[in-house]
């Protein structure tokens, strides 16, 4: 008696499974971020030229020396393969090889920590995407930072208040320092004191303040000499002068921007703090 066919398998019946299209991808990329997940991984936050922030998972990362070796550090130049899956998730890194390693970084406090206060701040605001232009220039402000930082002579907190503006001014959140925020006259130059407000971002002038507002009080001599800084190369930074009021009140200034603009307390802060001994 010949047998029943068997059923289809549920297999068979939905027919042959979908592959996932993977967008391949080599570029340069700077490590702001890696942290570890599972029992071999690591997630990784990198600077890419053409993207911005993108956040990556390198399979394996702990355990395997020929993919990855010893280049997911902080500060780590590199060049890398990255598979996109065109649908929602997680890119993966599949290789990364050294370009650049800024070992100088590591070997002095003050510099390993604006250093890491520096990618921090470029990890909680660099954009996810966005205009090609804006993300390679902000790529090419991270590595001449580092190089600035790896190599002045002088690490203080003049040196951070101005890397601090000028990293605000690659991300596209620089504050306005020449004309009021609220009306665009420009501010009188036989005024002493001027009103910066940091929710407007950047000076108010006279006619367009109010009682019951709160505003940081800084003279116009302290947004000019911060103008100044936003002209100079980053390599000629520690040449600018600025004075003990001027770097009171910009440190005053970019503190509030900064954590308006972050939302919370940097875990560098502190320790960058510490180093350069800024009083909070």
């Amino acid at each position: 008696m010949p047998c029943a066919p068997s059923p289809a398998s549920p297999r068979t019946s939905r027919g042959p499974a979908r592959l996932v299209p993977v967008a391949n991808r080599t570029t340069e990329a700077l490590v702001l971020r890696s942290v570890d997940f599972g029992e071999s991984d690591l997630i990784v936050h990198l600077l890419v030229p053409d993207a911005g922030r993108l956040t990556a998972i390198a399979k394996g990362a702990r355990r395997s020396v020929r993919r990855f070796p010893g280049t997911l550090d902080l500060f780590n130049h590199l060049r890398v393969q990255v598979a996109h899956r065109r649908t929602a998730g997680l890119a993966r890194l599949e290789q990364a090889t050294l370009i650049e390693a800024f070992t100088s970084l590591r070997r002095e406090p003050a510099r390993f920590a604006l250093g890491c206060y520096l990618l921090e701040l470029l990890d909680r605001l660099a954009p996810e995407g966005g205009a090609r232009a804006d993300v390679r220039r902000l790529f090419g402000f991270a590595l001449t930072a580092l190089h600035t930082v790896a190599t002045l002579h002088r690490i203080d907190s003049r040196l951070r208040t101005l890397l601090e503006l000028r990293a605000l001014d690659a991300l596209g959140l620089c504050p306005e320092l020449r004309d009021c925020v609220r009306c665009g006259a420009s501010l009188d130059s036989g005024v002493g004191e001027v009103a910066f407000s940091v929710a407007d971002g950047g000076p108010v002038c006279g006619r367009c303040t109010r009682d019951a507002e709160l505003f940081l009080h800084v003279h116009l001599g302290t947004l000019r000499a911060l103008e100044q800084g936003l002209r100079f190369d980053l390599e000629r930074l520690d040449r600018l002068v600025l004075s003990r009021q001027s770097l009171e009140e910009s440190r005053r200034i970019l503190d509030r921007f900064q954590r308006y603009h972050t939302g919370v307390e940097l875990r560098s802060e502190r320790f960058l703090d510490e180093m350069l001994g800024d009083a909070r």
